[in-house]
């Protein structure tokens, strides 16, 4: 299995929603903060997609 860095694009896709998820654990948010455990786990699997796929 090889892995590949991931494209810059969906990095910072990642980034965003894991500070939105972070942020929301202390600002009250409106959408993210009901659901800011599950915006972390799609932040981690784009980037363990981008991660896996390649190209991706």
């Amino acid at each position: 299995m090889r892995l590949t860095p991931p494209k810059k694009i969906v990095f910072m896709i990642s980034l965003i929603l894991a500070i939105i998820s972070l942020v929301a654990h202390f600002v009250d948010i409106p959408v993210a903060t009901q659901y800011q455990y599950w915006v972390m786990v799609a932040a981690w699997a784009i980037l363990a997609a981008g991660v896996f796929l390649k190209g991706f």
